[in-house]
């Protein structure tokens, strides 16, 4: 949020007219730049207990999630139309259980050597990765929700580092 004390934040995705474009990053340095997002669903102690045995009727969620994750941060310029396409290094998408919350917490790890930041795939990646999970438990469990997904912390680029602070 800005403040009256705070200058108006200069926003890059529109031109001058205010029409959108996509920034141009072709004098930018590539540097390396890694970007960590997470996300939480939350469900039904008995969908969290088949979650993690691997005993839904649509198989392992899990692992379809995790390669759906992986699959949604490579197609991110596809999806999201004014970002960039990166040279992805690498992209993992992990799971931790949290017995008490009855949810999983959903972490994706985008990295690349390029002009721009990888924030909006791994954030794309714990979205999927979210909604699949929701797709193959759904039979169990409709009131499932996906929840926090947010950007966990950043490297590299001009802008430098980014922690969230909780």
């Amino acid at each position: 949020m800005v403040t009256q004390d705070e200058p108006t934040p200069h926003l890059t995705h529109v031109d001058e007219a205010g029409q959108a474009r996509m920034v141009d990053v072709s004098a930018k340095e590539a540097t390396a730049r890694t970007a960590v997002a997470a996300g939480t669903v939350t469900m039904a102690p008995a969908t969290l207990a088949a979650l993690r045995a691997h005993t839904l009727a649509k198989g392992d969620a899990l692992a379809v999630a995790r390669v759906a994750g992986i699959l949604a941060a490579k197609e991110v310029p596809r999806l999201i139309p004014l970002c960039h396409q990166i040279p992805l290094g690498s992209v993992t998408v992990d799971f931790t259980f949290d017995d008490a919350a009855t949810s999983v917490r959903i972490t994706a790890t985008a990295k690349t050597l390029g002009q721009t930041g990888a924030e909006m795939e791994a954030l794309t990646a714990v979205s999927v990765a979210a909604l699949t999970i929701y797709d193959m438990a759904k039979a169990l469990d409709r009131a499932m929700v996906i929840s926090d997904i947010r950007l966990e912390r950043k490297s590299g680029g001009k802008s430098g580092d980014f922690v969230r602070e909780e």
